[in-house]
């Protein structure tokens, strides 16, 4: 007696085997690099100090930029009061 040619549900259930393995061992591997992801983001980010500093700096110097032009506007506003003041001597005296 000859064995049976292998039916196609055999080898259906070989490949359906073989994936289920494939996709196990995918699945540890990505719970491996899950829990290395963790471990190494555990701590603050070290750029995050010198960002900050950063931003702290900036601000400063947003401020100082805003307190000039504040300044500028009011010198501004006060030559233009001696100009329009100016002309209406002018165009009283004459």
């Amino acid at each position: 007696m000859s064995k049976k040619p292998a039916e196609p549900a055999d080898s259906l259930v070989q490949e359906l085997l073989a994936e289920r393995r494939s996709l196990r061992v995918a699945l540890e591997r990505a719970r491996i690099e899950l829990e290395e992801a963790r471990g190494s983001a555990s701590g603050p980010d070290p750029r995050l100090a010198g960002l900050e500093a950063e931003v702290r700096r900036l601000r400063t110097q947003l401020d100082g930029t805003r307190a000039e032009v504040n300044l500028l506007r009011t010198e501004r506003d006060e030559l233009r009061d001696g100009i329009l003041r100016a002309i209406a001597q002018l165009n009283g005296s004459a």
